[in-house]
């Protein structure tokens, strides 16, 4: 076998083994063509929904709040004067774009040592757990989506101080996730995936 072919398969396999498929879906505002097109979202958010009691709809709204379905997001880059990088606003990564210290909360209570932010099933997991918490340690409602939001967004803390309050663009963004929630609810009604 020639030298030549030998990388070039070498470099086939290699290329392979790649990053996965991070991407969004092509239609987001139509819960019922998402889940056909990614087979492995419902799959995933059906197991956060057993094991958490957080509906899919509430997680779909806020994957799409925060990261649009891309697995590999990350929150823009920093700049000093305009042009001098100064790193990213937060260490916020993946589908939950949770950031390093409370994804690592997550992988050390939930046991899941190997978890990855930008593997799905990993990501929605990880937010039944965060959302299961909310509701066990504030009494916030699983299914309301905008509350959940807030406490997500802010932290626990900064939620149990009301601290959204003095923030308006972000009450609305928790109000449109709330209305996207809904809007998905009525849409997996229809498709029987509820």
């Amino acid at each position: 076998m020639s030298r030549l072919l030998r990388a070039s398969i070498l470099l086939l396999l290699l290329a392979s083994c790649g990053g996965g498929n991070y991407s969004a879906p092509r239609n987001l505002d139509n819960a019922c063509a998402l889940l056909r097109e990614r087979p492995t979202y419902y799959r995933a958010m059906k197991a956060t929904e057993r094991r958490w009691g957080i509906p899919v709809h509430v997680q779909m709204a806020t994957i799409h709040q925060e990261s649009k379905f891309i697995g590999n997001a990350r929150t823009p880059h920093r700049f000093a004067l305009g042009v001098i990088p100064m790193g990213r606003q937060s260490s916020a990564y993946g589908y939950s774009q949770a950031i390093d210290s409370t994804w690592d909360d997550y992988r050390r209570d939930a046991g899941r040592m190997g978890a990855r932010r930008d593997r799905i099933q990993d990501a929605t997991d990880f937010m039944g757990w965060y959302m299961n918490e909310t509701s066990e340690k504030l009494n916030v409602p699983k299914w309301d989506a905008a509350s959940q939001y807030l406490a997500y967004h802010e932290g626990r803390n900064g939620f149990a101080n009301q601290s959204y309050l003095g923030k308006p663009w972000l009450m609305d963004v928790a109000a449109k996730v709330g209305s996207r929630a809904e809007m998905y609810r009525g849409q997996l009604e229809t498709c029987g995936r509820l």
